[in-house]
């Protein structure tokens, strides 16, 4: 079961079966709420290859606000259609950026990184499915995802450095040196080349490379494995893998991980898990 939101008019629907979760409509984005706590949200603009807008940047941060407090256990993020998971910013709306005054395109700016910011930040996990072209932003969306995984057709390209900008754009010279590590980063953002499938399993920048035909099956697959498992470790999971990639110490890195574990053992579904265990059954998580 299933239940779609899109649309051009910015009104309000509640998803039947995600009790509480009211979506606004969207001009550029689709989400659509599977049973399980997992939902896909798609770039939707596949006539454009499903291309950014000044619009889409506002719409990212308005979906993972909505998203964010949902009760979701997972999100697969994607494109519609089968061209592309996102190609960059639509050069057709190039000159809106290029009249900008500087204030102005540092206002875009902040909007745009929130609005990526704010999907990478969304308390449960984010895979992506890509399939063609991953293109400047379109590379940072499926960087900002906890796991990605790509179709043979799937097309790699932090192209800033050909129309006169930097890899340090949307996050990606953060997250994809991370991914990839320094030399592999330095090499792609400052050629611009692209990336296919194949090299991108290789170097990390995907987890793995599945046929076209069943890439969303697959991934969603990932996801309702991880949906299976306590809302609370897995949310807690995310937050020291990310939280612990942005700093130094080893013994911060403990701190935030002790404190995590010592909040879950307060929970309800430790105790489960345990029994479960014992009783060799299914444990049944509430998160609570």
């Amino acid at each position: 079961m299933s239940t779609t939101l899109n649309g051009t008019a910015r009104s309000s629907g509640t998803a039947p079966n995600a009790p509480g979760l009211t979506l606004p409509e969207f001009e550029t984005l689709a989400i659509e709420v599977l049973d399980g706590g997992i939902a896909i949200l798609r770039v939707n603009r596949p006539q454009r290859m499903n291309s950014q807008t000044v619009r889409m940047f506002h719409e990212f941060g308005e979906a993972a606000l909505a998203l964010r407090d949902s009760g979701l256990r997972a999100l697969v993020l994607t494109g519609s259609g089968t061209r592309a998971f996102c190609a960059g910013f639509d050069l057709d709306e190039i000159e809106v950026i290029t009249q900008m005054g500087v204030r102005e395109f540092l206002a875009f700016q902040e909007t745009a990184t929130g609005g990526i910011a704010a999907i990478r930040h969304l308390p449960f996990p984010v895979l992506a499915a890509v399939h063609g072209p991953a293109a400047g932003g379109g590379l940072a969306l499926a960087l900002a995802a906890d796991i990605r995984y790509a179709a043979p057709t799937a097309k790699f390209s932090a192209a800033f450095v050909r129309v006169g900008l930097s890899v340090g754009e949307l996050g990606t010279s953060f997250t994809l040196s991370r991914l990839v590590g320094p030399a592999h980063a330095a090499e792609i953002g400052y050629t611009g080349r692209l990336v296919g499938a194949e090299e991108a399993e290789r170097i990390g920048l995907v987890n793995r490379v599945v046929p076209s035909e069943s890439l969303l099956d697959e991934t969603l697959a990932t996801a309702r494995t991880i949906a299976a498992n306590s809302p609370g470790g897995v949310r807690l999971s995310k937050r020291a893998i990310q939280r612990n990639l942005e700093i130094t110490s080893y013994a911060a890195a403990l701190e935030l991980e002790n404190r995590g574990q010592a909040l879950l053992t307060r929970t309800e579904d430790m105790p489960e898990a345990l029994a479960a265990f014992k009783a060799k059954r299914p444990a049944h998580f509430t998160g609570r």
